[in-house]
């Protein structure tokens, strides 16, 4: 192999202070595993929670963080049979989950947490949890996709099927949340978008949202998404936010409605009354991320309806620090860091 050395960003401890960049070997495939030269790395809320200690307080050290990367594959295993040198490929982020029911144990093996994540140049995927990326999309929005669109899509065409017509209501204007929107508008549903900034809620306006509704000046903002649908309330929440939020949302909500618990901005927890569930036959459900399979699928649906990531901002690598606090700023869309 002509290179030899391989750069990543490793964590000594918890805290960006702990962050520093590390050279070492190549790694080299097993039998079943792709050498990927990664190009582009996206970067989640969790990444930073993963960083400052809040999500994984008893991580093992050194360790490297974030989950989702597109890259060149540049050599395969000896038994490797779905893919070959040369083609563009996204890691799965749960990694023993290629179809079905979710495994056992969700998240034993996942990147960026129980697995080393793929905040480096050179990176091991298996070959079973690895799909081509779109070919209409270049590095940079691909990178975006293992998580946040994928968790945007199994909340919306997974999980359940979307109804033409039906209300989805739309927690802030992150990645999870711009995704859905884009997802919502092509399904034919009609997306309302709540956030605490105008600029933010015109810009979700021009990318399809059917109504919006800023929570600062509207604080009861699902009496305000109950006036939006005559009194009927929303078909599906994407809960963003965790805490007493979770309780405005099963507010707003319709009979038969659907809660999907995705982000905990606000809180590690959730609050809110069990008899409006019990009455209103509310089906409440936790989303992870999503299997291999779905990934593929959303993959295709992405090239039929051509849909485009919302990037944020761009960082190369020797600015991930810098990318990390970006994430507290509440980015609108993605925020992606080049690993070339």
């Amino acid at each position: 192999m002509s290179i030899q050395i391989n750069r990543s960003w490793q964590m000594g401890g918890f805290g960006l202070s702990k962050l520093s960049q590390v050279e070492g070997k190549v790694p080299e495939p097993g039998p079943h595993d792709l050498l990927v030269r990664t190009k582009a790395v996206s970067l989640n809320y969790k990444d930073k929670m993963i960083v400052d200690g809040v999500l994984i307080p008893d991580l093992a050290f050194p360790f490297v963080p974030t989950s989702d990367a597109v890259g060149e594959v540049v050599a395969v295993g000896s038994a490797v049979s779905r893919f070959q040198a040369g083609q563009r490929v996204l890691g799965q982020v749960i990694a023993d989950w290629p179809d079905g029911d979710a495994p056992p144990v969700l998240h034993k093996h996942t990147l960026g947490s129980s697995l080393s994540g793929v905040l480096s140049h050179h990176v091991i995927f298996g070959e079973d949890a690895a799909v081509l990326a779109p070919p209409s999309l270049g590095d940079i929005d691909a990178a975006t996709l293992p998580i946040a669109a994928l968790t945007a899509w199994f909340a919306m065409a997974e999980a359940t099927r979307p109804v033409p017509g039906q209300t989805v209501l739309i927690q802030g204007t992150g990645g999870v949340s711009l995704f859905a929107l884009q997802f919502a508008k092509a399904f034919g549903l009609r997306p309302i978008v709540t956030s605490s900034s105008d600029e933010k809620l015109g810009r979700a306006k021009k990318l399809g949202a059917w109504q919006v509704i800023n929570y600062r000046t509207q604080p009861a903002w699902d009496e305000a998404a109950r006036e939006l649908t005559n009194g009927l309330g929303v078909n599906h929440v994407l809960e963003m936010v965790g805490g007493d939020n979770a309780r405005r949302s099963l507010n707003a909500l319709a009979a038969d409605g659907r809660l999907s618990i995705i982000g905990l901005l606000g809180s590690m927890e959730l609050s809110f009354p069990i008899i409006p569930i019990m009455r209103n036959r509310i089906t409440v459900q936790g989303l992870s991320v999503g299997h291999r399979r779905a990934f593929e699928r959303m993959n295709q649906a992405i090239e039929a309806l051509a849909i485009k990531p919302v990037i944020d901002k761009v960082f190369g690598f020797d600015e991930v620090p810098q990318a990390l606090q970006h994430l507290e700023k509440g980015p609108f869309g993605k925020i992606v860091v080049t690993t070339t």
